[in-house]
């Protein structure tokens, strides 16, 4: 086994998860991620902790003949019964093939998700990590060799986190207390929102693995403007290239994308949440230096913005701010690397990439 696997496996028990004596942890990993399930075995035996291995969300083949024989769905009551009583959960992305489920219908598939959320609330309610194996799929989606993914992934991975929080904690004291954030990239982004009362979150490895970014969700109604999301999003085992969508008092009025715009309409049309933002994330992590096709690592890169729309996450909603509700959660990507700023109660915070707390920054 590489040794890389096993120190990927100590960051999540020890560092991500905290795995105790007695812990209950559920593992959801498809059969190409053997050697780090065996790894995080290894480890939650020495912890005194209880694995169990299910294959529930990251599954392929068989979740395909599922989705495409069924048009009707209800949550599961025995998933729930054991998500409510395990104590954490890991989920380890890694793929035999990264478009199996590409001819589900999309409506389908937003039924599905629709029946799914009472799950998906109550694995968020435990203590969670998702993170990646580097299996071949998920190399050739990004467009490397399986070698320079295992490469890629474990540098990310395998870092010191301590520093990271550290140095992203400089945005969060920006953020954490502003109202209103402004996004400008070239002619084509130009959207303002406030953030007022919300808790910004300083993502170092814990939740997702790798970490590299901080993040909040806006107010739902207060988003207006315009955005490109310049970087492809890859979704239900297809690419969507060229989003573009129009807000107006929070909702999405208009949207287009050069290539399966069909798809993202089906996205935007799961429920009414799913046309407002849940979510503003800025991306810290330039050890992430490439674009993979893979939201975990890509949202984090360097000199770039995510917005999500859909579900806000329940920790970045202050107590008396209305949270954003939805079945679906999906990032976008905008790169603010060239002629763009992000601007904080007036403020530019960052310009082309750099931040003020950062040497080279031109305010």
């Amino acid at each position: 086994m590489d040794p890389r696997i096993r120190e990927h496996a100590a960051v999540v028990v020890d560092h991500s998860i905290d795995l105790s004596e007695g812990d209950d942890v559920v593992i959801d990993a498809h059969p190409v991620a053997e050697d780090f399930v065996v790894a995080l075995h290894e480890l939650a035996a020495d912890r005194g902790a209880n694995p169990l291995v299910i294959q529930e969300r990251l599954g392929e083949r068989y979740q395909r003949a599922f989705l495409r024989n069924r048009e009707e769905f209800e949550t599961p009551g025995h998933l729930e019964a054991l998500y409510d009583a395990m104590d954490a959960y890991i989920a380890v992305r890694g793929n035999a093939n990264v478009t199996e489920t590409s001819d589900v219908d999309p409506e389908t598939t937003a039924a599905f998700q629709q029946a799914q959320q009472p799950l998906l609330e109550e694995r968020l309610s435990k203590t969670w990590c998702l993170t990646q194996y580097p299996a071949a799929a998920n190399a050739q989606l990004a467009q490397m060799s399986t070698e320079g993914y295992e490469d890629f992934v474990w540098d990310a991975v395998n870092k010191d986190w301590d520093a990271v929080r550290e140095h992203q904690a400089q945005m969060v004291e920006i953020l954490d207390p502003a109202d209103e954030v402004r996004i400008v990239s070239g002619d084509t982004t130009d959207v303002t929102m406030s953030v007022a009362g919300n808790e910004t979150l300083n993502d170092y490895g814990e939740k997702n693995l790798p970490g590299g970014e901080v993040f909040t969700a806006p107010v739902p109604d207060s988003v207006e403007g315009e955005v490109l999301f310049d970087k492809p999003l890859y979704h239900q085992g297809r690419e969507v290239t060229g989003v573009r969508l129009v807000f107006a008092d929070g909702e999405v009025v208009e949207h287009s994308a050069d290539k399966n715009e069909a798809l993202l309409t089906e996205v935007l049309n799961t429920d009414d949440g799913a046309r407002r933002l849940g979510e503003l994330g800025i991306g810290m992590n330039r050890d992430i230096d490439r674009f993979t096709y893979n939201m975990l690592f890509d949202e984090k890169m360097g000199d770039t913005v995510h917005m999500a729309v859909g579900r806000a996450y329940d920790e970045t909603v202050g107590e008396d701010v209305e949270h954003n509700d939805s079945a679906v959660h999906v990032d976008m990507i905008v790169d603010m690397s060239e002629d763009s700023f992000i601007e904080v109660d007036g403020e530019v915070v960052q310009r082309d990439g750099t931040f003020r707390f950062e040497d080279g920054f031109e305010g």
